[in-house]
C-alpha cells in the first residue's frame, strides 16, 4: 500500500487533512473545505513544483541517475526526467512525442508503399 512508505511527517498531515475533509457530515462545510484546499493548492503548486525541479537539477548537476532520483521521490524515471524539464504533469507543457507519419525519401507515405495510394503526377 502506498501509505505504507516512507512520508514525510508534512505530507503525512496534508494527508490526514484530506481524509477529514472526505469523512466531514455536513455537505456544506465539505464543500467550503474543497473550495479551501483547491484554492491553496493552486496558489502554491507552481512554487513547490519549482522548489522540487531545483533540488532534481542539484541533484543531476552532483550526478545522481535517474533511477536513484525517482526511489528518493518514489516517483518514474520518466517523471524525473519530466521534472528536469519543467513538464507540468497537465501535458499542456510537455512537446508531442508520438510517432509521427513520416515520408519516406521519396516522399510516399505508408500507404503508397503498400499499394494503397495513389501516385502524384
Amino acid at each position: 500500500m502506498a501509505e505504507e512508505r516512507d512520508v514525510t511527517e508534512e505530507a503525512r498531515r496534508v494527508a490526514d487533512a484530506l481524509r477529514a475533509i472526505e469523512e466531514m457530515d455536513d455537505p456544506a462545510q465539505q464543500a467550503r473545505a474543497i473550495t479551501e484546499v483547491l484554492k491553496a493548492q493552486s496558489e502554491s503548486a507552481p512554487t513547490l513544483k519549482e522548489k522540487r525541479r531545483k533540488w532534481v537539477l542539484q541533484r543531476r548537476g552532483a550526478k545522481v541517475t535517474y533511477r536513484e532520483i525517482a526511489e528518493e521521490l518514489g516517483v518514474s524515471i520518466s517523471t524525473v526526467q519530466d521534472i528536469e524539464r519543467g513538464y507540468s504533469g497537465s501535458g499542456k507543457t510537455r512537446p508531442r512525442t508520438g510517432r509521427r507519419k513520416r515520408a519516406d525519401s521519396d516522399g510516399a507515405d505508408g500507404a503508397e508503399q503498400a499499394g494503397g495510394g495513389v501516385s502524384p503526377e
